[in-house]
């Protein structure tokens, strides 16, 4: 039980620290604050711990600090690992709390694409995409 804990703070922490760097992390902040405040306490307290590190995480990433990156990510790891291990029936709201900041993705592919296009002005459409099925432009296919 203890290692399924440990795993799921450290899913956390990586989850916090990623929505830490977005622009949707005010909604993210809330959710997080909201968790930890049913077991902690202050809400206040909280939401200035999760800024305070939101600082310190910015300047890092800004100056390639990555040491700094991975101590914030650790200290909420920690913090969330202490969380559960104090209460695990948390495990259950922490998971929820995930699936809202981080959407299951497994079923989509990811691909880093470059596309240059040169040699003058394109007179027609250009399209980029992963997957492509069927495509026509112009007159549509003669359905027979």
């Amino acid at each position: 039980m203890e290692a399924e804990l440990m795993a799921l703070a450290a899913a956390g922490a990586t989850a916090f620290v990623q929505q830490m760097a977005v622009d949707s992390w005010a909604q993210a902040r809330d959710r997080i604050v909201s968790f930890f405040s049913r077991r902690a306490g202050e809400e206040g307290v909280i939401d200035g711990e999760l800024e305070t590190s939101r600082r310190e995480l910015t300047m890092a990433m800004e100056a390639g600090d990555e040491q700094t990156v991975l101590d914030v990510e650790a200290e909420w790891r920690t913090r969330l690992r202490r969380t559960l291990m104090a209460n695990p029936t948390a495990a259950s709201e922490l998971r929820e709390v995930l699936i809202e900041l981080v959407p299951d993705r497994s079923g989509q592919q990811v691909a880093h694409v470059h596309n240059t296009i040169s040699g003058g002005v394109q007179h027609g459409p250009v399209v980029q995409v992963g997957n492509v099925g069927s495509l026509n432009f112009g007159t549509p296919p003669v359905q027979g």
